[in-house]
């Protein structure tokens, strides 16, 4: 099954529905493009490790990936969640 070609600035999932945790920076060739994964860097990937394209949207396979990116993926948002319980205490600032 042929999938739509990838693109510079698509937004890069693990699933529909989800939040994006990166973008793809360049497509280097056939073989692999790269991203830029949110508080992480860059790492390239192989289009292998591609489940779909649509919607200028890539959705990567988790078990093609390798660890180091898996692991920046599950913390692209940390930074994210730690600004959101900075205003969650009720003290009035003055």
């Amino acid at each position: 099954m042929a999938i739509e070609p990838i693109k510079q600035g698509y937004e890069v999932f693990l699933a529909d529905g989800e939040p994006p945790f990166g973008s793809v920076l360049h497509v280097r060739n056939a073989k692999e493009f790269t991203i830029c994964v949110e508080d992480a860097g860059e790492f390239v990937v192989p289009t292998s490790a591609v489940k779909a394209v649509h919607a200028e949207k890539v959705i990567l396979n988790r078990t093609k990936l390798g660890l180091e990116l898996q692991e920046a993926i599950k913390h692209a948002h940390d930074e994210e969640d730690d600004n959101l319980h900075l205003g969650d205490d009720d003290t009035d600032i003055e």
